[in-house]
């Protein structure tokens, strides 16, 4: 059953590839991206010869945005796992440390005072600050006596708090007929400034941090346990917690510094993919990382095929993401009636 498991979520990731490449204002059929594929590799006369507008659009546009998209929400979704099992909480997402609010002032900064000059200064800025805000987060919750995760929530709603008040800020002074417009289509998400550069800063990040995050899985089932039992098994809480933490916010930053701000997926994923393959975390994080990839394809396929304007991600996942939430919690408030009863 396992097996099948595993076959079912691959063909899903390779169907959302297929349908992402298939569907556009130039849609590129597979026998055409296969064609495209071998003429690069030399290799001619097995297939028509692509014609030169398909290739350009294939490798220029449709690739970098299929690889970004597929593995921000790869990373992301892992990173919800990640939080969700240290904050022994289900409803925690990828961005209770302060990284998303940071990384939409940092964007912001750069768009009011130097105009977006480059969008690899867009991108720099929304890192760094993404990664001082739960640095700063860190620091907060250090000062506390109580060095519980609930410290660290509490304090990541008040570094987030100060930060969407600074983007505030800079919305009010910015201009609002072009600085305006652009904070606002960041904050929202999209995949339309998918490049090749931009895929070799971000996926280096989102490989080696999800890669380590999946060797390390299985340490994350005791980590959903109370504190007292795991201190008790010898177990350097405080480090570990601090590995989990750091690599999922470097996975999180680097991908909301590239693309915006990723609603839902981080916190929807994951109950999807216990669901699928079990609370194991060794068998949980990759189930989630191959569900979010291909969960946030198939959205963004449709955030750029829907209409003629592109819709931002975060509005198409949000539509998507709240009624799941609802369910979410209707079940559980049904749950807790039998129990009671």
């Amino acid at each position: 059953m396992q097996r099948h498991t595993w076959i079912l979520l691959i063909v899903l990731a390779l169907i959302s590839v297929m349908v992402a490449l298939n569907l556009g204002r130039y849609a590129i059929s597979i026998p055409e991206a296969c064609g495209i594929v071998l003429d690069s590799c030399g290799i001619k006369g097995i297939l028509p010869p692509p014609t030169e507008r398909s290739a350009i659009v294939f490798w220029n546009v449709r690739i970098p945005r299929i690889i970004m998209a597929f593995a921000v929400g790869c990373g992301i979704s892992i990173a919800g796992v990640v939080f969700q099992a240290i904050f022994r909480n289900p409803l925690a997402s990828p961005d209770i440390l302060g990284v998303s609010a940071g990384c939409a002032f940092g964007a912001a900064l750069s768009i009011v005072f130097f105009n977006g000059i480059a969008m690899a200064g867009i991108q720099g800025s929304a890192f760094f600050f993404g990664i001082l805000a739960v640095s700063l987060t860190y620091l907060l919750g250090s000062r506390s006596w109580d060095k519980s995760t609930a410290v660290l929530v509490i304090s990541g709603i008040v570094v987030s708090a100060l930060f969407q008040a600074g983007l505030s800020i800079l919305q009010y002074i910015s201009d609002p007929y072009d600085q305006l417009a652009k904070i606002m289509f960041w904050t929202m998400g999209s995949f339309q400034v998918s490049t090749w550069e931009k895929v070799q800063i971000t996926l280096p990040i989102i490989i080696i941090g999800s890669i380590i995050l999946g060797v390390f899985g299985w340490r994350l089932n005791i980590m959903t346990q109370d504190e007292k039992d795991i201190l008790s098994l010898g177990i350097d809480l405080k480090r570990w917690r601090m590995l989990y933490l750091g690599v999922g916010t470097l996975i999180v930053a680097a991908a909301v510094s590239t693309v915006g701000d990723i609603r839902w997926v981080g916190l929807i994923m994951p109950h999807i993919a216990r669901f699928i393959v079990g609370t194991e975390h060794k068998k949980l994080v990759p189930a989630a990382g191959l569900l979010g990839g291909s969960f946030l394809l198939f959205m963004d396929t449709f955030a750029r095929t829907a209409t003629t304007a592109e819709i931002p991600i975060s509005i198409i996942t949000s539509i998507f993401g709240a009624p799941f939430l609802a369910y979410l919690v209707l079940k559980r408030v049904g749950g807790a009636s039998k129990v009671d009863h």
